[in-house]
């Protein structure tokens, strides 16, 4: 009878045994499924520390003054300091490299022109990145008409007077570019062979430096933005020709449009934009795009685009993201219409 009492007991013990180690199992188990959440519950708020926005342009241009104003806004709103990180060179794709190969944590964002997105992707034989697959857009920030400028010791002092003078000096009227196969470089490629004339490109590693020779006599006439040149052309130091818009300017009402002076296809100009490396995780690119939007419906915004004649966007990343593809396949046609060289 003690035996059996005792192998009752034995197996009471481990019945009990078995029943807690199950439990443990159990609670192990469900904690392994919970860690993920804890960790996310955990992980600090974005932003936690500065920003970097990389500009692909040096400092004074006009890419850097729009982006300054942008990251002044936004610094405030978000409460983290947007830090402008200017890297020119390559025609922009140089610092849109450096944003590719960055972490895609939120800390490290691209403003960029359609010279390192759409028109790199038509004009560089081996683009170290994919504008479409490798960046993730966050809004198109503004647009804006270029101004057709010259030195004042250049003859021509209109659309049918530079014409005349390029054909009757081939190669001897210089334009300046923002570098090789840059937005600007294919306008003035593209009024060569629109107008049948030849004349010598210099390319430049941005706005500001190209504009220094403009100013400065070495260089005849370029393509730029409203708002970098308005001041020097208001001043006589630049004498506008034409403007690339659809309707003159009311701050340049004397201007007259490139379709006035029959060309009809320079009828747009240049956008600026908000991009981020790909894989950034989506609420952030969310909250980007809500900040960044916010900002440019702001009247202290709005007020300083509109000193410089460009126009605030704010468009979702989709539509942003269809901008660029649709922009590389017009400039791919083009460079494969004129025959230009990819680097």
């Amino acid at each position: 009878m003690s035996q059996a009492v005792s192998s009752t007991d034995d197996d009471r013990v481990c019945r009990r045994a078995r029943a807690r180690s199950c439990a443990a199992l159990l609670l192990a188990a469900a904690g392994l499924l919970a860690a993920p959440q804890c960790v996310l519950s955990q992980a600090p708020a974005w932003p936690g520390k500065p920003i970097r926005l990389v500009v692909s342009w040096p400092a004074g241009g006009g890419a850097d003054v729009v982006a300054r104003i942008v990251a002044e806004q936004m610094s405030r709103s978000l409460g983290q300091p947007i830090l402008v990180d200017n890297r020119p060179g390559a025609g922009g794709t140089i610092g849109t490299n450096a944003v590719v190969r960055a972490d895609p944590d939120g800390y490290t964002l691209l403003f960029a022109a359609p010279s390192e997105l759409s028109v790199a992707s038509a004009t560089f034989k081996a683009l170290p990145y994919d504008p479409v697959k490798d960046l993730q857009p966050i809004t198109q920030v503004m647009r804006g008409p270029y101004l057709l400028v010259a030195h004042p010791s250049f003859p021509p002092s209109s659309m049918a007077e530079l014409v005349a003078y390029a054909k009757a000096n081939p190669g001897k009227a210089s334009f300046s570019s923002f570098g090789n196969n840059t937005l600007n470089h294919l306008y003035g490629e593209l009024l060569k062979s629109t107008a049948g004339f030849d004349a010598l490109h210099v390319p430049y590693k941005g706005s500001a430096p190209a504009l220094a020779d403009l100013l400065g006599g070495q260089i005849n006439f370029t393509f730029d933005n409203v708002g970098v040149l308005l001041p020097l052309v208001k001043a006589g130091r630049l004498k506008a020709l034409a403007v690339t818009a659809p309707q003159r300017l009311p701050v340049v009402p004397g201007v007259p449009t490139m379709a006035e002076a029959g060309f009809a296809s320079f009828d747009s100009g240049t956008w600026l934009g908000m991009l981020a490396p790909a894989r950034i995780a989506r609420p952030v690119v969310s909250r980007l795009h809500a900040e960044t939007v916010a900002v440019l419906a702001s009247s202290e915004v709005r007020k300083a685009f509109d000193d410089r004649s460009v126009q605030a966007v704010g468009s979702t990343p989709e539509e942003f993201g269809r901008l660029i593809a649709r922009d590389a396949a017009q400039w791919q046609a083009l460079a494969a219409k004129i025959g230009l060289q990819k680097e």
